[in-house]
């Protein structure tokens, strides 16, 4: 087989080359022009000594103008060098596959399958079968998913950033740990998601009363804050008015009933309020985990929701809600959500008020200031995995 040396031949300048059909392939030419696919057939030469009408009709060609020509008289200079790497891959190799483009009359490029592959003629000389799939469509759906892909990657990140701002704006609902006279206050939250649908409220009414709440609303993720961010706004609002603490629950329920959709949301509350003196507790709770009175080694008292969750029923909050406890020094009372008690083990077991209890009362033998997080370490050692739910903690100390 010659060595074919492809070089640069502008189409003016181009001779006319008239080459006949050989006679081998005047008997497959029907069977050829019958597929689907294009089909061409360079001699050893790389002249093109056959193109069935499926390749005519990709570049747009009249019968008869691809006949005769050689590649470098159909593809632009620049990409030669890639035609020569394939031609001396299909010399080496007896075929080659490429995802390259077939050149139409007008310069247009239409994105193609080249199946390549050397084939023996009758008249013992070599040619280049070539099968040629116009992928233009799927091409076009590829820049369609990319820029599709492009715009969810930007509206990602804007929400991205709208949720860390969001987690922000949320770190403002987290209790805080304060001194304030006989008490001490400490104080933990984290949402499972960037932000999360607990929080928590540690807030002097006046120098008579310390309020003290901890909520959380259903669900996860941004809802549940949208929600949880206005019950807050909410509650804050109603502690100020010195309400008993079971009107407030009866004012939360009333106002998530009426203003917020139901059947999606509902939420629970704790909350307390301690005297100036450190010597007694009103307590109220509604389809909450019960709060834990402690005293350092001794077994926690519990103190029980008696309302039902709220923002599914009018009447959720009964007459016999609150709770007036005596509270006496060394004593540590601890409000927290199920973060806390509805967890795992490898067993499948839960943890469960009791679970917590028992951890309640081996952390309260521990200085104050380590109590909190030995709670949060007894926990987490129980718990396979991460956390699955938001957890919100308040611990106080009466000194």
């Amino acid at each position: 087989m010659p060595n074919v040396n492809i070089e640069t031949v502008e189409e003016s300048t181009m001779p006319k080359v008239n080459i006949e059909t050989p006679d081998w392939l005047c008997q497959m030419q029907s069977i050829l022009e019958e597929l689907s696919e294009g089909v061409v057939i360079v001699d050893d030469e790389l002249r093109v000594v056959f193109a069935n009408e499926a390749l005519i009709r990709m570049g747009q060609y009249e019968r008869g103008e691809i006949q005769g020509r050689m590649l470098d008289a159909i593809f632009p200079r620049e990409d030669l060098p890639y035609i020569k790497r394939l031609y001396e891959s299909g010399q080496r190799y007896g075929q080659y596959r490429s995802d390259f483009y077939i050149p139409r009359k007008d310069g247009e490029k239409v994105p193609a399958i080249f199946n390549g592959r050397v084939i023996q003629g009758p008249d013992a000389l070599q040619y280049r079968l070539l099968t040629v799939t116009d992928i233009s469509a799927q091409k076009r759906v590829e820049e369609q998913l990319r820029e599709s892909n492009s715009l969810l990657e930007k509206r990602q990140r804007e929400i991205e950033d709208e949720l860390a701002l969001a987690a922000r704006v949320q770190q403002s609902l987290e209790p805080k740990s304060l001194v304030w006279g006989r008490l001490r206050v400490e104080a933990y939250y984290h949402p499972v998601c960037t932000i999360g649908g607990d929080f928590g409220l540690v807030s002097p009414l006046d120098e008579q009363h310390l309020n003290l709440v901890v909520c959380d609303v259903s669900g996860h993720g941004i809802g549940s804050a949208l929600v949880a961010n206005r019950i807050y706004t909410e509650t804050v609002a109603k502690l100020r008015s010195a309400a008993p603490l079971p009107d407030v629950l009866r004012q939360l329920n009333h106002f998530v009933m009426q203003n917020i959709d139901t059947s999606v949301f509902f939420f629970t509350v704790a909350a307390a309020r301690i005297d100036s003196d450190a010597r007694h507790l009103a307590f109220a709770g509604a389809g909450h985990p019960p709060a834990m009175i402690v005293k350092p080694g001794r077994e926690p008292r519990l103190l029980e929701s008696r309302s039902m969750v709220l923002g599914a029923l009018p009447d959720a909050v009964g007459q016999e809600t609150a709770l007036e406890v005596s509270i006496e020094p060394e004593e540590r009372i601890v409000l927290y959500t199920d973060g806390l008690t509805d967890v795992f083990n490898a067993r499948r077991e839960m943890l469960g008020v009791e679970g917590v209890r028992e951890i309640v009362r081996e952390s309260s033998l521990l200085p104050f200031s380590q109590m909190k997080q030995g709670i949060l370490s007894r926990v987490a050692a129980w718990r396979r995995g991460p956390p699955a739910d938001d957890v919100s903690l308040v611990i106080v100390e009466v000194r």
